[in-house]
């Protein structure tokens, strides 16, 4: 079966998305103190985005791979709870002030939407392996 989800290709660098995604958190503080949204916001989606790329970068150094399913197995959970914890910080938040969570939510979306754009057409234009 060929096309364009089967053909094998290396996995994207985590660099440049990570970089794309923290420009996006940092362009954002300017447009809140000049917009006049809650910094609080801004505050809490930097520390959170911060947080993920922390814990990303600690879990892309275990070993992983069919010598290591216990640890390939805890590195997936441990991706999928990164998400989960921020969504429940930011609903968190929001139940709690309403302003600054969907503040908080608006910038981590848009870096993380970018950082994972960045990271489909790093991948996509990447070289096929055989």
């Amino acid at each position: 079966m060929s096309g364009l989800l089967s053909t094998p290709r290396p996995v994207p660098g985590r660099r440049l998305p990570t970089l794309a995604g923290a420009g996006v958190v940092v362009v954002a503080l300017p447009v809140f103190l000049v917009a006049g949204f809650p910094v609080a916001g801004w505050a809490l989606a930097a520390v959170l985005w911060l947080a993920g790329e922390a814990l990303a970068l600690w879990l892309g150094r275990l070993p992983t791979g069919a010598d290591h399913l216990g640890m390939s197995g805890l590195v997936a959970l441990a991706h999928s709870f990164r998400g989960i914890g921020v969504m429940i910080v930011l609903i968190a938040v929001t139940l709690g002030d309403r302003h600054v969570g969907i503040a908080a939510l608006a910038v981590y979306a848009l870096a993380y939407t970018l950082s994972l754009g960045v990271s489909l057409l790093e991948y996509f234009s990447g070289e096929k392996t055989a």
